[in-house]
């Protein structure tokens, strides 16, 4: 009985695994149909804000936090290949700048004050939220626009409050899923053709 029903869980959870990957495939290519014009247009104003002496400030909360980490790791270091070192700063990193201002001003502000203090019009703000809807991204992509910086965001679940100041010529890439896990799995591959990208147009 035992045995059996060990078989039975098994089996369960494997199709549980298989499913998480089929899911994760169909919102990838749903992304890849609805997103494909607007990915080349984010790649080549990173280029060419890179090739403006620019860089790039990355931003978001948790899972988005580690990808703008991940983001900026990329360009510092190297994606795939090797070639110059890329201009780019992760916001979420400096325990005590994200603390003095959390602590000072409120944790909405951490990100903001970091754009207005290190962004120039040159240079382009990278905002991740799963929701669309985290207030400290929010007040990042405002500060950046005033500044006159590029915006490129990614969201998912119809892009929430993030869909609607997002402004012309500034980019908003929205995973057309609501599921978070789904959301940051396709987060994570826009970012890889993001750096793809840019090194082709630097290297090819």
């Amino acid at each position: 009985m035992q045995k059996k029903l060990k078989e039975l869980m098994n089996k369960n959870l494997l199709d549980r695994i298989q499913q998480q990957f089929r899911d994760s495939i169909a919102t990838k290519q749903a992304a890849s149909d609805a997103l494909g014009p607007q990915i080349v247009k984010a790649v080549e104003r990173m280029y060419a804000s890179i090739e403006q002496g620019g860089k790039i400030l990355a931003c978001g909360n948790g899972g988005s936090a580690a990808d703008a980490q991940h983001f900026a790791a990329e360009l510092v270091g190297r994606f795939e290949r090797e070639r110059k070192e890329l201009g780019a700063i992760a916001l979420t990193t400096d325990s005590s700048i994200l603390t003095a201002i959390g602590n000072d001003y409120g944790y909405d502000e951490v990100f903001s004050k970091q754009v207005r203090a290190l962004g120039k019009p040159e240079d382009i703000l990278l905002a991740i939220s799963t929701s669309g809807n985290s207030k400290n991204v929010i007040l990042a992509i405002e500060a950046a626009q005033k500044i006159g910086m590029g915006v490129i965001a990614f969201t998912g679940r119809g892009g929430g409050q993030i869909n609607q100041i997002v402004s012309q010529p500034n980019i908003h890439l929205c995973v057309p899923s609501e599921r978070t896990a789904r959301i940051q799995e396709a987060h994570l591959l826009l970012l890889h053709c993001l750096c793809d990208g840019i090194d082709h147009l630097l290297l090819d």
